[in-house]
């Protein structure tokens, strides 16, 4: 579905991104991991359009979208969520979903003023849009409460259905994990699952690596900007480049200063990025 050809990115004298060819298959879940600045979010950034590359080319269905803007790249099908939940607390659930149907919509600022029909149709056309993706994350009950009143699990399923409310055809999670306790993040990769068996391809960067050997179906690993790394979960996890530049030799301690040896403590899902 996306491909992205020796893709890179400087600022200043510092390779952020440098030379990442790597491939997002449709239907399946990709998770990016990495140390801290390996250059994840940032890979992020570049295929949907927040940064604009300085080398290298990003393919998205068959077309060439290295040089679109953000807002053109989500009508493309590709749309995101970020490391910190950005959602209006004072807005209520739909209103927050509406928000991110509004890139589907034609009217423009005088028709808003006027409140002409093309305006009144893109408002119905945005709430039911906005209804669809709160009845996909489980939030359709919940949908005129204030989007500040719900859990941290729900906050997280509003910037979800923020996302989806643009009818994307690739969803990217920026640690989507972040802040939930065990019991919500065993509730947010059943709804993950449940939005790719829907026909969403999803690629994910996570911290958390309990969620992504138990929900990855291939990971790209970078390192320093660089990729080290693509395959199943059990590939990467035997990968001795990944065992070395993610965690660390087992003779340092590893990353996160683990006594265990590298490798098991990958498989089990017990380190950070």
């Amino acid at each position: 579905m996306l491909e992205v050809q020796d893709l890179g990115i400087r600022f200043g004298g510092l390779h952020a991104v440098k030379d990442v060819t790597a491939s997002i298959p449709a239907g399946q879940i990709t998770a990016i991991i990495g140390p801290n600045g390996a250059g994840k979010s940032t890979f992020f950034n570049l295929i949907s359009g927040f940064y604009q590359p300085t080398s290298g080319r990003i393919q998205f269905a068959g077309e060439d979208i290295t040089r679109l803007k953000t807002h053109e790249v989500v009508s493309r099908g590709i749309a995101r969520t970020f490391q910190t939940t950005t959602i209006y607390r004072e807005l209520s659930v739909l209103e927050n979903a509406m928000i991110g149907h509004r890139v589907r919509t034609r009217a423009g600022l005088l028709d808003a003023l006027l409140r002409t029909g093309r305006e009144r149709q893109d408002v119905q056309g945005s709430r039911d849009g906005a209804m669809a993706a709160l009845t996909r994350v489980g939030l359709a009950a919940q949908a005129h409460l204030p989007a500040g009143a719900l859990t941290q699990e729900g906050q997280k399923r509003v910037g979800i259905a923020m996302a989806l409310s643009s009818d994307p055809k690739l969803l990217l999670l920026d640690e989507p994990a972040a802040g939930m306790n065990p019991e919500e993040t065993v509730n947010l990769m059943a709804l993950i699952r449940e939005l790719v068996a829907g026909g969403l391809t999803v690629a994910l960067v996570e911290h958390k690596m309990s969620l992504v050997m138990g929900l990855a179906d291939q990971i790209l690993v970078l390192h320093h900007g660089q990729k080290i790394a693509q395959g199943t979960p059990a590939q990467v996890s035997r990968d001795p480049a990944v065992i070395e530049a993610y965690l660390g030799s087992h003779a340092h301690g590893g990353q996160m200063g683990q006594t265990t040896p590298a490798e098991t403590t990958l498989q089990k899902g017990g380190a950070h990025a």
